[in-house]
């Protein structure tokens, strides 16, 4: 007599990964392909190569590259309610507070800093990002940095410290300028931090003393 062996099943049939699943995987890929390589370098078929997934899938969550891109820009609550704890208590210290709080949203934890990377990056060549860019920076520091103190010109002030905190990071992390790139991360606080205090929270001069007049000279 014969055993029967038993057959097996050519292989494992697991639960498929659900649509969502598969959608935040297209996500993660897209967040860090656009991070690394700027919006005009990415392409739908290195975004779905990444995610392992087919261009088709793809393009059922995502109609475009600038939908896709769209729904990588979306900032995490934290980094936003980090960047807002930035500005409170007093004015000392707060062009440090400001520069160590930017730095480390921009080169910290992956989930903050890749979906701004992908913002500043693409910036450059898709108005959709600079104009998100230009909301999160200057709507940020009008509303929570300088709305709140007594200051001329607010809007020309939260520009400058705006271009003065890209510009580090961009120096850093785009281009990538050697002294930047190398510098440790609180020498770049001790370093700006003073000039962002400057522009934020200016001190006012105190008024020269008068000299008291000399009613009785001459007697």
């Amino acid at each position: 007599m014969t055993a029967t062996t038993p057959t097996s099943p050519a292989g494992r049939r697991g639960r498929r990964p659900g649509a969502n699943t598969t959608r935040q995987a297209v996500l993660d890929a897209a967040r860090a392909r656009f991070a690394t390589d700027g919006f005009t370098a990415t392409t739908i078929r290195r975004v779905a190569a990444d995610a392992g997934v087919d261009v088709s899938l793809v393009m059922q969550f995502f109609r475009s590259k600038d939908e896709l891109f769209a729904a990588v820009m979306s900032i995490p609550a934290d980094a936003l309610t980090r960047f807002s704890a930035a500005f409170e208590g007093t004015d000392d210290g707060l062009g440090a507070r400001v520069v160590r709080t930017f730095l480390d949203m921009w080169e910290g934890d992956i989930p903050s800093s890749e979906p701004l990377m992908a913002m500043l990056r693409g910036a450059i060549v898709n108005e959709q990002a600079a104009s998100r860019l230009r909301e999160f920076l200057e709507e940020r520091l009008l509303v929570d940095a300088i709305a709140s103190r007594a200051v001329d010109d607010p809007t020309l002030r939260a520009g400058i410290v705006s271009s003065m905190l890209v510009g580090l990071v961009v120096g850093r992390g785009v281009v990538g300028v050697p002294t930047l790139a190398g510098a440790d991360r609180e020498t770049l606080v001790e370093l700006v931090g003073p000039a962002v205090q400057a522009v934020l929270a200016p001190v006012t001069p105190a008024p020269a003393a008068t000299a008291p007049e000399d009613g009785g000279r001459g007697r």
